[in-house]
């Protein structure tokens, strides 16, 4: 495969073509490129665990079907706390993580794609958003200072980073003490097979990536966090199938829910 940073602007490029297509869809469902089939973008996201009501209350442009999860649904927000979204995309986990944080909280998105940023602050203006900010950046060198964030969120990205293990020691040096990580990404189950490894739209597709879940265990623990939980979504089959039908990629990959705390 090519060098990291082919393959990083590789997968930017990717996204900045999602982010221009914003909520038409197209052939990018649940964060993955593979499949050449329509999307519809509703119907992938009410499957991965987002409601009628999430989908109603943020702008349409905002979600472009991405994810594998919701990791809104197990953070427990709370007034008043600090989010940091990696991996923010149009900013639709953002929108939802302020209305539950209030006026008194606040959301940080990192994305680094411009057009996804760019469309990020575009929705914020026009629905007149003043709790939440997006930032260009990557997520393995977050542009977020020191012990700031309560709760870290992150939708289907962190398996798309080519340094795993810098991304969580970045994300345990912004949490306060206290502070906990809800995520929702793709983990290898199985040994992949070399020719997905070295395939580049599976990469950006959020297959190819895919870690053990005990190496990531083992990232997290190396970078601080503590009572690291892992657990798989009832309906992952269902959902990996819809990337790449008819390749068994489930079988070889699964969308869990991550957890842990500082």
């Amino acid at each position: 495969m090519k060098d990291k940073e082919d393959i990083r602007e590789s997968i930017r490029k990717n996204y900045a073509e999602v982010a221009l297509k914003g909520s038409e869809g197209g052939c990018c469902g649940g964060g993955c490129s593979c499949s050449c089939e329509p999307v519809n973008i509703g119907e992938a996201s009410i499957k991965i665990g987002y409601t009628e009501d999430d989908l109603s209350n943020v702008p349409t442009d905002a979600n472009m079907g991405l994810g594998c999860g919701n990791p809104i649904a197990i953070a427990a927000l709370m007034e008043g706390e600090a989010v940091l979204d990696l991996g923010s995309g149009g900013g639709f986990d953002c929108f939802l993580a302020r209305s539950r944080v209030g006026a008194t909280g606040y959301v940080i998105g990192v994305d680094m794609t411009p057009d996804m940023i760019k469309l990020a602050r575009e929705n914020a203006e026009k629905s007149g958003y003043a709790n939440v900010e997006f930032r260009l950046g990557e997520i393995e060198h977050l542009p977020v200072a020191d012990i700031s964030v309560n709760v870290i969120i992150s939708n289907c990205v962190i398996n798309l980073s080519l340094d795993k293990e810098q991304v969580f020691k970045e994300a345990f040096r912004v949490l306060k003490q206290g502070g906990r990580l809800s995520i929702s990404d793709v983990v290898a189950t199985a040994e992949l097979p070399e020719h997905i490894r070295q395939d580049l739209t599976m990469l950006t597709g959020c297959i190819a990536g895919a870690e053990y879940v005990e190496n990531i265990r083992t990232m997290m623990h190396n970078a601080g966090f503590k009572n690291i939980r892992f657990t798989p979504k009832d309906n992952s089959r269902e959902i990996i199938n819809t990337w790449a039908p008819g390749k068994n990629i489930e079988d070889f990959v699964a969308s869990y829910i991550i957890e842990a705390e500082k």
